[in-house]
């Protein structure tokens, strides 16, 4: 697995030096937010072409560093590369409908929450998807209560992280097809 230090550097080097720092500096003084922010901004206004799978590790930085939701639709704007990618895609968009976490495995904990199908293994099909309680209101939590692994149809989730171990669940995702 990257350390997260490492993966800042690889985030940064996508954009020109003088973006990069900036990038750079917003790590070392703490500020993932305004840095992920800054990335998305500059990789849409250099018109940099990224994979799907870099698309889909900038989600997964965003849902660690809570700017997911906001950041979502101007990664979704990014360049696509348009080159064969058998890695990563996200499959969330704006109309993705959430299912009952029963479909996404019979582990208890998945049980009274409602799962939204996020990234998925270009290679096996497998889907790492995000477990939310459903709120009085209609509304899912802003927060996922776990990451669950599973492959759509199939009654039984390969894996469940906590809330804490996003990059966890998709080095899981990762090593699933290396391991078959």
């Amino acid at each position: 697995m990257i350390d997260d230090g490492t993966q800042w550097r690889r985030f940064a080097a996508l954009l020109p030096p003088a973006d990069a720092e900036e990038i750079l500096g917003c790590w070392d003084i703490g500020e993932q937010e305004a840095g992920l922010e800054r990335l998305v901004a500059g990789l849409l206004k250099h018109q940099v072409p990224i994979s799907e799978t870099v698309r889909a590790e900038i989600a997964m930085a965003a849902e660690v560093w809570g700017t997911r939701t906001a950041l979502a639709p101007s990664l979704g704007r990014c360049l696509s590369d348009h080159q064969e990618d058998n890695g990563l895609r996200l499959i969330e968009h704006a109309d993705t409908v959430p299912v009952p976490g029963s479909s996404a495995g019979d582990d208890p904990a998945l049980a009274d929450l409602v799962v939204v199908p996020w990234i998925t293994c270009t290679r096996c099909g497998q889907v790492l998807a995000r477990a939310h309680n459903e709120e009085p209101w209609g509304c899912l939590s802003y927060l996922a209560r776990h990451y669950v692994l599973f492959f759509p149809g199939r009654s039984t989730s390969t894996g469940l992280f906590a809330p804490d171990s996003a990059w966890d669940a998709l080095a899981q995702l990762r090593m699933s097809c290396v391991q078959a």
